[in-house]
């Protein structure tokens, strides 16, 4: 069986063996809005739980909006223009609006990917800046949660007089569902804040998985977080297949995204018929794909619908590598699952350590394979004993074992696919 995946910018073929019960797995989706320019200009003058947001802005002299950075295919090329035209009207003017790449702990974005992020116009013309979640110095202390949670959030966000995010709504691994909150914390807030949000006592809780909301303590934590950033404003979207916008949510931060989170897990979710004997997912393609810290979710996404014990072969190109020096070398250094979690039990939280405990929490449930061509085998500690040169050599030894008629789950764009096994059949 053929099936396209997707893998960097051009995607690749991938081809199971016959004598496999293989079954293509995506999410529904809504449908493409007919008017987009017009459902914009709708919720932004009729948001929910808000005053327009012209009206939210009159009176005030500047505004700070966090964005997505790269590894995000939000459309803020499309939803940016009508916001930024409001916030002209209400008599904030352009030297007044900052732009931040909510960047987390990610790198600052390049000159060619703001063009891409934002478009050529409002990037040469905007105060346009990428967050340093590292410059402790560039950040101001907004008070701590009622967990303990330090909240430091980056100092131009927070001196301005309207406070806004602009995002989309997916699956996320360990929040439930992206936008909202997350453009605050961890998109604009310093590492000494993002460190205690990704430690172990938050990522090792069950709840704190895709799709995962009502009791998720990490979503809990991150609304209270942005509530003290004093979040004004929200406009965020959901995407189809082809990243093209299904759905507008804009106003009250917690009340508009609430409704794009129900949009979505009644529009997005995918039953299966039983867990899968193996499964083969990718990590969605160009820009999620690119460096190997990122392209886990794509093993996240997979593995409710994956028996125990079952194989699950992860593709991604990883164009840029590994990622951060501080993952490298905690990857580099990966001795097994169970030996990491252990090893950071007790110890302080180190940057990036978190989306290697995600995988190790995986691997101890299933025998994880790689096919990630720009990570080399030997960056990749113990993991690179199962990595591959080549697809044709993954694929052969995820089938290897397999019985006649085994179950086969392909999940061509993994970390967009929010499915789950049926109880009636899992």
């Amino acid at each position: 069986m053929k099936t396209q995946f997707a893998f960097g910018k051009h995607g690749i073929e991938v081809t199971v063996p016959e004598g496999f019960d293989c079954q293509v797995v995506r999410s529904r989706a809504a449908q493409a809005l007919d008017n987009v320019a017009g459902a914009l200009e709708a919720a932004l003058d009729h948001p929910i739980h808000s005053e327009p947001l012209e009206k939210l802005a009159a009176g005030k002299r500047t505004a700070g909006i966090s964005v997505c950075d790269i590894t995000r295919p939000a459309p803020n090329r499309i939803t940016l223009p009508p916001l930024l035209k409001r916030l002209h009207a209400a008599g904030i003017p352009k030297e007044g609006v900052t732009i931040l790449i909510a960047t987390g702990l990610h790198r600052a974005a390049t000159t060619e990917e703001l063009d891409i992020i934002l478009g050529p116009e409002i990037a040469a013309t905007y105060n346009v800046v990428s967050h340093d979640a590292r410059n402790f110095a560039a950040h101001r202390s907004v008070g701590t949660t009622r967990r303990g949670t330090p909240v430091y959030i980056d100092e131009r966000f927070v001196a301005a007089d309207l406070h806004i995010t602009l995002g989309f709504i997916e699956p996320h691994l360990m929040l439930g569902f992206s936008g909202g909150r997350k453009l605050i914390v961890p998109g604009v807030a310093a590492q000494e804040t993002i460190k205690v949000i990704h430690s172990p006592r938050f990522i090792r809780e069950p709840l704190s998985t895709e799709g995962s909301i009502e009791g998720n303590p990490l979503h809990v934590e991150l609304l209270e977080a942005a509530a003290l950033a004093r979040h004004d404003f929200i406009l965020d979207v959901t995407l189809t297949q082809e990243r093209e916008i299904s759905g507008v949510f804009a106003g009250n931060p917690q009340k508009a995204h609430a409704a794009g989170m129900e949009f979505m897990m009644s529009n997005s979710l995918t039953s299966v018929d039983g867990l899968a004997d193996a499964v083969i997912t990718s990590s969605a393609g160009y820009p999620l794909d690119l460096t190997f810290y990122q392209c886990l979710k794509g093993l996240t996404a997979a593995q409710h619908i994956v028996k125990p014990g079952g194989k699950m072969l992860l593709l991604a190109e990883c164009a840029e590598g590994i990622g951060s020096p501080e993952y490298a070398r905690l990857l580099k250094g990966y001795r097994g699952h169970a030996e990491f979690l252990k090893e950071i039990e007790s110890t302080p939280v180190e940057i990036d350590q978190w989306q290697l405990e995600k995988l190790a929490l995986v691997g101890l449930k299933n025998e994880l394979l790689f096919y990630t061509p720009g990570a080399a085998r030997e960056a990749l500690g113990s993991l690179g004993a199962n990595a591959f040169d080549r697809l044709d050599d993954a694929i052969a030894a995820l089938v290897r074992d397999l019985a006649p008629g085994a179950r086969v789950a392909l999940l061509p764009e993994g970390p967009y696919t929010f499915a789950r096994a049926m109880p009636a059949y899992a």
